[in-house]
């Protein structure tokens, strides 16, 4: 089957309710029993066929009442109000999982596991991302507020450095833990302080991660 050629590359933050490591990243179940999470990008590169993504940013939250492959899920997103039209759908179609191999990306993947998909919302996006710092902030107006921070010592208060490497990863191949704090209302409702996060250079497209 022939599919539109895309490619998006860019900073990503996510954080979700799980404590500091994520046991998804592990194949293991999660830490609460459910998942609830939000990702945003900031594409410094990309194109779906003809039209480019350059500068284009998203956020997405998400919900599943257990393990993300028992399914269920809700999710929402916000695409930056300063795309075009036609950036909006092709940022809509990755993230549905629409133009790509199966299973070859993550949004592909979620893509099976998501019963409703809200509406989704244009509206301007801050993104600011450090991955080398741990540091980061996602910002919608009255939509949702990322915040990531090191995760640090109990005892010392330093920082303490944790990277995992995913060789055969569809959202990224290496990525930097953090811990995150969120606070979204909306369709996909989120609230949780110092739990885990990650920032990844993404690079993703058809046929799965570079």
């Amino acid at each position: 089957m022939a599919y539109v050629d895309w490619r998006i590359r860019g900073p990503e933050i996510s954080n979700c309710n799980c404590d500091w490591g994520c046991p998804c990243q592990f194949n293991a179940l999660p830490t609460k029993g459910d998942c609830r999470a939000m990702t945003a990008m900031s594409i410094e590169e990309g194109h779906f066929g003809e039209t480019s993504l350059d500068g284009v940013k998203w956020v997405g939250m998400f919900a599943w009442p257990k393990a993300i492959h028992e399914g269920g899920g809700e999710a929402f997103v916000v695409v930056d109000s300063a795309a075009s039209p036609a950036q909006r759908e092709a940022i809509l179609t990755i993230l549905s999982g629409g133009e790509t191999e199966p299973g070859a990306t993550i949004f592909n993947v979620f893509s099976t596991v998501i019963d409703h998909m809200h509406e989704p919302v244009f509206l301007p996006i801050t993104f600011e991302a450090d991955i080398e710092r741990r540091q980061g902030r996602v910002v919608v107006g009255g939509v949702i507020d990322t915040a990531v921070e090191p995760i640090r010592n109990p005892v010392t208060g330093d920082e303490h450095r944790a990277r995992v490497n995913l060789p055969n990863g569809f959202e990224y191949k290496v990525a930097e833990f953090a811990s995150g704090t969120t606070s979204a209302d909306g369709p996909v409702a989120l609230g949780w302080a110092s739990s885990h996060a990650h920032l990844a250079m993404l690079d993703l497209s058809t046929h799965g991660a570079a």
